[in-house]
């Protein structure tokens, strides 16, 4: 894969206010394939439309729930970002609003690759693809369409009340988190089979959280991209002057958990639009319907995080972190032009 010199033509974040009518959000910059929204200012849960999915079908990070139809929500996908109904939890008016966008590779493919045929939409030049199949309830794998073996994976069975499973590469094939909880990271077999993926399947194993026979599953694939995504991990320092992570690049989102630890340890959210200058502090938690709340944080740099907290979800000594992470800018470009330092 090549250097992005621009990855807002793959992923950007983009933050509105609703109107309790139709609203066209547009200024995203591409059509989304991905869309993950989130109201600031009060309690509600997220709401996840793609386009293999289809528009109006809902999932909720928060939550186990299945999922929902949403006629007023996400209706349409545009070329420049996507239009909403009169639905509360899209559009209230005077309601402000992140959203969080991804380009994948549009209208799915039939994929045999693995064991369970697939459909899959993916951008291979951005390391991302929607995966969607249907359980099978034995030991399987799943093509994925990337090229490469996925960094991360996350998944969701549809149509029963479960978990948002996590593969993360940092920890391997034997180990599992879930999205919704703030558990520790586990040790289980059944989840991914003990396997890590490969350039083209990912393996399951028999849990109904990904797995289900008879059920539809939807997952979302990611890989390392240079100068536009990373996911990894780090050790907290347990400082003010926090541990300093390396992405290669100048960040415009990172979603991050305190991984060997279950004490209130969530999923939380830091990007470049809501808070627009050093130090980070606005705050949104995948796994919580909490409104946006103001803690100490991090800061962005040209090529990576540094955290500025000793708090337990940022940076406690020792304490190991899982994070992914997407770009504003590339650390140096492919024509050698560097990031400048927010």
């Amino acid at each position: 894969m090549a250097i992005i010199d621009k990855p807002s033509d793959y992923f950007n974040t983009k933050l509105y206010t609703g109107n309790g009518s139709t609203n066209n959000i547009t200024g995203v910059g591409f059509q989304p394939d991905w869309t993950w929204l989130k109201r600031r200012d009060t309690a509600d849960s997220h709401a996840l439309y793609d386009a293999v999915r289809g528009v109006t079908k809902r999932l909720e990070t928060n939550n186990t729930g299945t999922e929902g139809t949403k006629s007023a929500g996400l209706t349409t996908f545009g070329t420049d970002g996507f239009t909403l109904g009169n639905d509360t939890q899209a559009n209230t008016s005077g309601g402000t609003y992140a959203s969080w966008n991804w380009k994948a590779g549009g209208t799915a493919s039939s994929n045999t690759d693995g064991s369970i045929t697939s459909s899959v939409s993916a951008n291979q030049d951005a390391g991302f693809s929607i995966v969607s199949y249907t359980g099978t309830g034995a030991n399987a794998t799943v093509g994925h369409g990337l090229g490469v073996a996925p960094s991360m994976i996350i998944v969701k069975n549809r149509d029963n009340i479960d978990n948002w499973t996590v593969y993360h590469g940092s920890q391997g094939g034997t180990k599992v988190q879930w999205l919704n909880l703030t558990n520790a990271t586990a040790t289980e077999s059944g989840w991914w089979n003990n396997t890590d993926p490969t350039t083209s399947v990912f393996y399951i194993g028999t849990q109904n959280g990904v797995n289900q026979s008879g059920n539809s599953m939807i997952t979302y694939c990611f890989a390392d991209v240079q100068g536009y995504s990373k996911f990894g991990s780090y050790t907290g320092n347990g400082n003010s002057d926090g541990t300093f992570v390396y992405t290669g690049f100048k960040p415009a989102w990172v979603l991050w958990k305190r991984s060997d630890d279950s004490t209130g340890r969530d999923w939380q959210i830091y990007d470049n639009k809501r808070s627009t200058f050093n130090e980070l502090n606005k705050r949104l938690r995948a796994n919580t319907s909490d409104a946006e709340t103001t803690s100490t944080g991090m800061d962005f740099t040209s090529n990576g995080f540094k955290l500025r907290t000793s708090d337990g979800n940022y940076n406690a000594s020792g304490a190991n972190y899982i994070y992914m992470c997407f770009a504003e800018n590339p650390f140096v470009s492919s024509t050698g032009v560097p990031a400048t330092a927010r």
